[in-house]
């Protein structure tokens, strides 16, 4: 791996944060975590990589693990759905996820969700022993509305994946006053992502809902995939019942979170 030399964070909130610098890396080496110095409701958030306006060379950096793991099947609370039934009819591949990492997605959506806008991001894993570890968070540019958020200049998403390899299983956006629950605009959404990754997800962060914070989907497989492979509406509308009676959608019962997994966060906002 080329080194990656002195690099700085991007201007949050109209302030510059700063960063210790980095020194070269070399093929091999890791780098502890380093913490923004301003402003100052950020200063405990630990930063997991350097941000930048284009991909380019991979220039992150990321927490070392600790020796110890920690690894725990994410319950459905309060679902329709037990987390061990699901739907599919294929064996799904367990993902690993770090519970950090969506707490560090609300922290970024802070100044979003204070103004009743959502914010959106994509999740890319690598894939080991059949097994995939999320390992990156992409904030891309975004158009946002109380209950939609739209994605821009995909291509820099794109260029990110390929550059590190990495598989797009799943995506993460909030409901900043609204509850916890898959919109059909988010079912179209998710629909091409696991068209592609059969274990492709989406994870709904509703600060506001007091029954459940947080949710990690999916379409019901064939009942939610056929549903909207044949659906042509756009916008807000209701969907068809599916063929077998299934739920359209679902509660994941093949995630985890993983106290081990290090990972880093672009934010090409």
């Amino acid at each position: 791996m080329a080194e990656r030399n002195h690099l700085s964070l991007r201007v949050i909130n109209g302030e510059q944060a700063t960063l210790s610098s980095l020194n070269s890396l070399q093929s091999g080496s890791s780098c502890l975590a380093r913490k923004f110095l301003a402003p100052s409701e950020w200063q405990n958030i630990t930063v997991h990589t350097v941000t930048q306006f284009s991909p380019s060379p991979l220039i992150s950096c990321t927490q070392s693990m600790p020796q110890g793991a920690t690894v725990s099947q994410i319950t459905a609370a309060n679902s329709e759905q037990s987390c061990d039934q699901s739907t599919s009819s294929s064996v799904l591949r367990d993902v690993h996820i770090s519970a950090r990492l969506m707490e560090d997605f609300l922290q970024l959506a802070k100044d979003n969700t204070e103004k009743d806008l959502e914010t959106c991001g994509t999740l890319g894993a690598f894939l080991k022993n059949e097994t995939f570890y999320v390992t990156t968070l992409i904030i891309p540019k975004q158009e946002s509305t109380s209950n939609s958020c739209q994605a821009t200049n995909d291509e820099e998403v794109f260029a990110i994946q390929n550059e590190q390899s990495l598989f797009p299983v799943g995506w993460i956006h909030t409901h900043p006053s609204q509850s916890c629950f898959m919109s059909s605009v988010d079912l179209h959404t998710h629909y091409s992502r696991q068209v592609m990754v059969p274990e492709a997800f989406a994870i709904v962060m509703a600060p506001t809902d007091t029954s459940r914070s947080y949710g990690i989907f999916r379409l019901s497989d064939p009942g939610g995939m056929s549903v909207l492979k044949e659906c042509q509406e756009t916008g807000f509308h209701t969907h068809e019942e599916t063929g077998d009676g299934s739920p359209i959608y679902e509660h994941c019962s093949n995630v985890y979170t993983n106290s081990n997994l290090r990972f880093e966060i672009f934010d090409l906002r």
